[in-house]
């Protein structure tokens, strides 16, 4: 079943190689040892500005898909099952092969996950603004940047590294975002209640346009109950009446 469209799995791959070049560029500027192993600092600090500042581009021009709106719309959604999924520690407790809270398409970490980079992408691009272009702006400013800049970035980097540990340990996470697709015994397990949703999504039914309706001689009301024909009515019942020859 399909759990990522093609422009998703864009946004996110293009998001994540951005990111790892201002991590490895920043370490190569930071420590001091990097910095002179590698040298080149003009080269590496351009290559560090351009990655930043690119970093929002992919999710400026993913918000022309429908499917990536569609997500973005889910992982701002915090319900009270978020929350009991949070607080629990039976998070990966299955029963019958299905999992036992009611996840959507995204659990509560994954929602986090994203609101924490989210923010963290234009934080990181605000005060990376003031320290390539220092000039205009009073020391307090600059002195608050660094600060912010730096250890921001370490927080990124720790956040990272759980993130991966986490979709390294799941195979069936990681198809889902390089393949587009998952099984539903995965979905079942980790997700019952998007593989529930897009169950219905696809049965066949009232619901589907491309079934035909059912039609009646009578005519619904606004409140969805059967009417007579207008024959029946008086103003029409001359025309329903039978001829006499």
């Amino acid at each position: 079943m399909i759990r990522f469209a093609r422009a998703v799995r864009g946004v996110h791959h293009v998001t994540a190689l951005l990111m790892l070049v201002c991590l490895v560029t920043a370490a190569m500027l930071y420590v001091p040892a990097l910095a002179e192993a590698v040298g080149r600092r003009h080269l590496i600090r351009m290559i560090h500005l351009l990655a930043g500042f690119g970093l929002p581009v992919p999710a400026l021009l993913g918000w022309a898909s429908r499917a990536f709106r569609g997500d973005v719309r889910r992982l701002d959604r915090f319900s009270p099952d978020d929350w009991r999924w949070l607080r629990g520690r039976d998070r990966r407790a299955t029963v019958g092969g299905r999992g036992i809270h009611p996840v959507g398409k995204f659990n509560a970490g994954q929602k986090l996950n994203a609101a924490f980079v989210a923010g963290a992408i234009l934080v990181m691009l605000g005060t990376g603004v003031i320290l390539a272009f220092p000039h205009p702006w009073p020391d307090t400013f600059r002195t608050g940047a660094t600060f912010v800049h730096d250890w921001l970035t370490l927080a990124v980097f720790v956040v990272i590294l759980g993130h991966l540990w986490y979709a390294l340990r799941d195979p069936g996470a990681l198809s889902g975002m390089f393949t587009g697709r998952v099984t539903p015994e995965w979905a079942a397990r980790h997700h019952p209640a998007w593989l529930d949703e897009t169950r219905a999504a696809e049965a066949p039914g009232m619901d589907d346009p491309d079934q035909p309706r059912p039609r009646s001689r009578g005519n619904y009301g606004g409140s969805g109950e059967v009417t007579a024909p207008s024959g029946n009515t008086e103003e029409g019942k001359d025309d329903l009446s039978p001829r006499r020859s």
